[in-house]
């Protein structure tokens, strides 16, 4: 799971939620995550589990 960053060329350019490298990927293979995928993210980010 990535935070939109920008647009580089034909690429959006994404960072994970807790930081780090940013990467390159192609807009249509994005999606917006579920609100699961959000909650589990969020939960392994702080050092819990679900």
């Amino acid at each position: 799971m990535g935070e939109f960053r920008g647009v580089v060329g034909p690429y959006w350019s994404l960072r994970s939620v807790v930081g780090g490298v940013e990467w390159e990927a192609e807009p249509e293979r994005v999606r917006i995550a579920t609100p699961a995928e959000r909650l589990r993210a969020n939960a392994r980010s702080s050092g819990e589990l679900l």
